[in-house]
């Protein structure tokens, strides 16, 4: 039977496209605020990093009411890095909102979250976001919607999909381009008309796949995701098992207290039954793909497998001369508590502790982003570490060494199509297809993973700002050959102690300084960019020797380039592989693997004999 009361929908879409923003709207125009309330915008993205950033990070539940109908809605990350999140969500519902901008079309993660969304068999209703942009293209953007839909391979009544035009930001939705929406009327009708109501057995055994992990304090792990089939109760006996591990025998655990989400909430119940999404607490160690049962019959459900991770970086502890003064978390078993802990929570992440080497561990991930944000969140909790340049996971295929490909969409004016084929030719890209749109230029390539390393800077400065590039993977592929990661090279410290304005003078002239006069450095810390391939030693503690004939202020005043700030993903696509990037709570800084000057030319001599 159906339970005709309940709709489940995920809201998929690329960066940026405004999946937040309309949840926003779909919250308001539901009721679930008071007149009266004050509301924040994008309420769903709740992380400190996630308002900072403007993007979704981790997928979010909430629920609204609408003419007697509970509609159950995920907002998902439309970032890349974390499909595995996107992944999983999409086992909870029966059916997507396809976000798509009316400027900028379907995009890389556009392509990669539906074809997920249309292999699983869901319905899909499109709709047109930010059709009040000035720049906006809604009958192209219709058409290169439906291309996509064809491209995957989509059913008949998959490309029969209706489309609605909205405007998050205003909170409308029409059923025709032309037609400006009063409210989001027409978008709460098509999806309890078109979105199916869940499959359910109530009479039978309780059955849950866990599709998603929270974490408090107080009650530990809450296990979230819909329920298969019957239905529970507070304290009631559960087991717990998973597809992937058969042998296992399942584990005992109690049902201490389930929740069904409201509004922006949970609430707590004492019974939920088939086809809600529910939160259950009082399992230990429950992880994603788990499936928990009635103890009578205990079946598990079977669980994709999220894509492995692309990238590694290792993470260790902070061994520079300054390490201690500005973190809490200096230990490497604190270390490695933080980051197993964090497997628990993200499943496309994986921690492995390094062989011969008690304190460092390598961490694997969908991509630069997923570990950047990771370093950042380590940073804000007071954790102190060392960490390497990203590198490549190889795969073994057919006997050949493969690499991770991407597959690289980039919006472009058209006056810098040149320098951005000619950088991505460089770094083994190969070019797919070329679209003009207006003055601008679509340009798609397929690019190895490590070619991409290091790149986002240089594009922004070839396009002065105005590019928009994505990324999303696209397969294994042979290994391309040598690629040069960088055409510059480093000023290095020389020795330990405070930058002073007539040391940092003297090393200016050699190339770009990243810090000001007063900063605290180290022998073997980075502290500028060298525009030759080669590093250089600069000693920026060097003070003015003053003798009887010269005062000090005799001389002009001397005037110093403002220095450079790198942001901590700048930092990362700077660093090369003799370099690590030094985390604490209060500074980024830039450091030699060997930090003694005589240690790195025994080292450098050797590669060259």
């Amino acid at each position: 039977m159906r339970n005709e009361k309940l709709r489940n929908i995920a809201i998929i879409a690329h960066v940026d496209h405004g999946k937040t923003t309309l949840v926003d709207e779909m919250l308001k125009q539901s009721g679930v605020y008071r007149e009266n309330q004050a509301v924040t915008d994008r309420v769903m993205d709740s992380g400190d990093l996630e308002r900072e950033r403007g993007i979704t990070i981790t997928a979010k539940n909430t629920a609204i009411q609408y003419g007697g109908v509970k509609i159950n809605i995920v907002d998902t990350p439309g970032h890349a890095d974390f499909g595995g999140e996107v992944e999983r969500i999409l086992k909870m519902v029966n059916g997507v909102i396809l976000l798509v901008d009316a400027a900028e079309g379907p995009m890389p993660q556009t392509r990669f979250v539906l074809s997920k969304a249309l292999e699983l068999g869901h319905k899909v209703i499109v709709v047109v976001n930010k059709i009040d942009r000035p720049d906006q293209r809604v009958y192209e953007v219709v058409d290169e919607c439906l291309e996509l839909l064809l491209d995957l391979d989509a059913t008949d009544e998959q490309l029969d999909s209706p489309m609605l035009f909205c405007s998050g930001r205003q909170g409308t939705a029409s059923v025709q381009p032309d037609v400006a929406g009063s409210d989001l009327k027409p978008l709460f009708e098509t999806i309890i008309d078109y979105i199916p109501a869940p499959e359910v057995e109530v009479d039978a055994p309780f059955q849950m796949l866990v599709s998603s992990i929270d974490y408090n304090e107080f009650v530990g792990r809450i296990a979230i995701g819909r329920i298969e089939r019957g239905s529970v109760k507070q304290n009631q006996e559960i087991a717990v098992c998973n597809f992937h591990h058969p042998d296992a025998a399942p584990m005992k655990a109690k049902a201490t207290a389930l929740y069904e989400f409201d509004g922006l909430g949970k609430v707590p119940v004492q019974e939920a039954a088939a086809g809600n999404i529910i939160a259950l607490s009082g399992i230990g160690d429950v992880t994603i793909g788990d499936t928990i049962c009635a103890p009578e019959q205990v079946e598990p459900i079977q669980f994709v497998q999220i894509s492995a991770p692309t990238i590694e970086m290792t993470f260790s502890v902070n061994d520079s001369p300054f390490a201690g003064r500005e973190g809490k978390f200096v230990t490497s078993r604190q270390l490695r508590d933080r980051l197993f802990r964090e497997m628990l929570k993200d499943v496309s992440l994986k921690v492995t502790e390094v062989e011969n080497a008690t304190d460092s561990f390598n961490v694997a991930g969908r991509g630069e982003m997923s570990l950047s944000i990771l370093i950042e969140t380590m940073r804000r909790e007071g954790y102190e570490l060392q960490v390497s340049p990203p590198r490549v996971l190889y795969q073994e295929v057919d006997g050949v060494k493969c690499e991770p490909i991407e597959r690289v969409v980039i919006d472009v004016p058209t006056d810098y199509v040149g320098a951005v084929m000619e950088k991505l030719g460089s770094r083994k890209g190969e070019f797919v297809t070329m679209n003009p749109v207006g003055n601008r230029t679509k340009l798609e390539f397929l690019v190895p993973a490590r070619g991409l390393f290091g790149y986002r800077s240089e594009f922004l400065t070839d396009t002065k700002g105005e590019g928009i590039m994505a990324s999303v993977f696209d397969s294994y592929a042979p290994v391309k050959g040598e690629i040069q990661r960088r055409s510059t090279g480093s000023l290095v410290a020389f020795e330990t102690g405070e930058a002073v304005t007539y040391g940092l003078f003297n090393a200016q002239e050699r190339g770009a300084l990243f810090i000001g006069a007063g900063t605290p450095v180290y022998g073997g810390m980075i502290v500028g960019e060298c525009p030759k391939a080669e590093d250089i030693s600069v000693n920026v503690c060097k003070k003015k020797q003053l003798t009887n004939m010269r005062a000090s202020g005799s001389d002009e005043a001397l005037r110093l380039v403002t220095p450079r700030q790198l942001s901590l993903e700048q930092c990362l696509e700077f660093l090369a592989d003799d370099e690590l990037l030094e985390c604490t709570p209060e500074n980024l800084r830039l450091r030699k693997r060997l930090l003694d000057h005589g240690a790195r030319m025994r080292e450098a001599s050797k590669k060259k004999g």
